[in-house]
């Protein structure tokens, strides 16, 4: 198999060359664009396996892009963004990106999200049966959720979480519990992720989101009721 793709988004030209630095340097083959529409072109065009996506940028902000990507494509997307408030952190996941990095950053922890990116979206958890809890749908087979037969889009990890609560429905778990067994890159990350990553998915499912329910002083289950 050969070297993975990596594209690199960013209106900053240092910026740029110091990620594909550190990325051929891990043997992956990189990509750059300066702008979301060329590097939805680019997307197309090659067979992009990741993208770092900046979200300060002309025209086309980081948002837009990856709203973009994810009517079309399900690659991983790592935004690499100054913007560290909450609210533009659920934004981005909310938009379908895998993982939010905060600028200024460690080019030894970005490879290390995109390294532990790369390996999630290449698991395949097929099972071969489906998960229902009233309206809420969950397919293993087609990696695929549904809500009143409506589909809803979701990053993989998102889907790797609702999938894992559901799996276990009636049991609490820790948000420490629920990191280790979702997050592989736990060096790269922090406890706040999986509030994050409920609160979204929460808003994702709409209605359905009830299953999902906070254990005070515990963390969170799945309720599997109405």
């Amino acid at each position: 198999m050969g070297a993975k793709t990596v594209l690199v988004v960013d209106d900053e030209p240092e910026l740029l060359e110091l990620v594909v630095t550190y990325l051929r340097k891990e043997s992956y083959r990189a990509l750059t664009a300066d702008n979301g529409a060329d590097a939805l072109k680019r997307i197309e065009q090659d067979a992009v396996d990741l993208v770092i996506l900046d979200v300060m940028m002309e025209g086309m902000d980081g948002f837009h892009v990856c709203e973009r990507i994810r009517q079309k494509h399900s690659l991983p997307v790592i935004m690499l963004t100054a913007r560290g408030n909450e609210a533009d952190k659920v934004r981005g996941l909310k938009t379908g990106a895998d993982d939010y990095m905060v600028k200024p950053f460690s080019p030894k922890e970005l490879m290390a999200r995109v390294e532990a990116a790369l390996r999630r979206a290449n698991m395949d958890k097929i099972r071969g049966r489906r998960l229902v809890f009233g309206e809420l749908e969950l397919d293993q087979d087609g990696r695929a959720v549904t809500v009143a037969g409506s589909l809803i889009s979701l990053t993989r990890r998102e889907y790797e979480l609702l999938l894992f609560l559901a799996e276990n429905a009636g049991r609490a778990f820790s948000r420490e519990h629920l990191f280790e067994r979702v997050w592989t890159d736990t060096a790269a990350s922090s406890l706040r992720t999986v509030d994050t990553h409920i609160k979204t998915l929460r808003l994702k499912l709409n209605g359905a989101g009830r299953f999902i329910e906070t254990v005070w002083g515990v963390g969170y289950k799945f309720g599997g009721s109405e």
